[in-house]
């Protein structure tokens, strides 16, 4: 079991707080790019090492580059493996954007000179909002008055000052509150994706209640006649949204985890757990 960190937006984060997230695509362009042989076993058929040493990897057929060539290597595989991010088991903790409680000064040298806040990592007792759940409140202080602060800035509660904004990759673990437990990992075309797999990456359901949520039969014959479900133009909104115009036309390949959300800090499960 390895723990890593993983990025979602605003949206996705609302998602995953409502339990209507239990999946996520990631684009594995950039990872074929610095891969490219994907030579992925030995001659005598166990998985090669990348960068000399062991990461998640998940096998599959790789239906451009086609299947191993006996002759090159008798022992191997009908197939090919790519490196990823997580595997099954392994435990993501979420970053998203949020903002940090700040005071203008942390004390003062012997010299009299003021202290900058200390790095983000040895913050842990400052108060955080996640920008998911909307604004920080704006309260008064001792700072800015009884009305806080106006134009889009939040004063934040004494002893403290301001609330200052952070952007996701900034987020320490300590200030996570969402654990993801990987329970499958899938390599496909971005447009494989199904009506189920929809629902699961948060897409809403139909309006139509009385109309079938999930339907295998008609996703394959979407795929075979190059068309595309309500529920995969809801979903392709979603991924240019975050991936740019034109990236669903890419079709890329991506990895497709599947997770459990646990609504705790990832180091916190282990002390409850104790």
């Amino acid at each position: 079991m390895t723990d890593r960190p993983i990025l979602f937006s605003g949206p996705m984060v609302r998602a995953l707080l409502d339990g209507r997230k239990t999946q996520t695509r990631r684009d594995l362009t950039k990872t074929f790019a610095r891969y490219p042989q994907l030579e992925g076993y030995e001659t005598n058929g166990t998985l090669k090492p990348i960068d000399g040493r062991s990461v998640p990897c998940v096998e599959f057929v790789h239906s451009n580059l086609g299947l191993w060539h006996p002759e090159e290597n008798p022992s191997g595989r009908s197939g090919w493996y790519v490196p990823l991010k997580a595997a099954v088991g392994d435990r993501l903790w979420v970053k998203e954007s949020w903002w940090i409680a700040t005071m203008y000064s942390y004390g003062t040298t012997p010299g009299g000179c003021e202290i900058s806040p200390p790095p983000l990592a040895h913050r842990k007792r400052d108060p955080v909002h996640y920008d998911a759940d909307g604004n920080p409140p704006n309260v008064g202080n001792r700072t800015y008055g009884p009305e806080g602060l106006r134009g889009g800035s939040f004063a934040a509660p004494d002893p403290y000052a301001v609330w200052l904004k952070k952007p996701s990759i900034h987020m320490p673990r300590w200030a996570s509150r969402l654990t993801l437990i990987v329970t499958e990992v899938r390599v496909e075309r971005l447009q494989d994706i199904t009506n189920e797999d929809c629902i699961a990456e948060g897409v809403p359901v139909h309006p139509n209640e009385n109309a079938p949520r999930v339907c295998p039969t008609q996703d394959a014959f979407a795929r075979e006649h190059g068309l595309i479900s309500h529920y995969g133009a809801s979903y392709r909104r979603v991924w240019e949204d975050i991936n740019g115009n034109g990236s669903w036309d890419d079709n890329p390949w991506v990895a497709a985890y599947s997770f459990r959300v646990i609504k705790q800090n990832i180091d916190q499960i282990e002390k409850v757990a104790a």
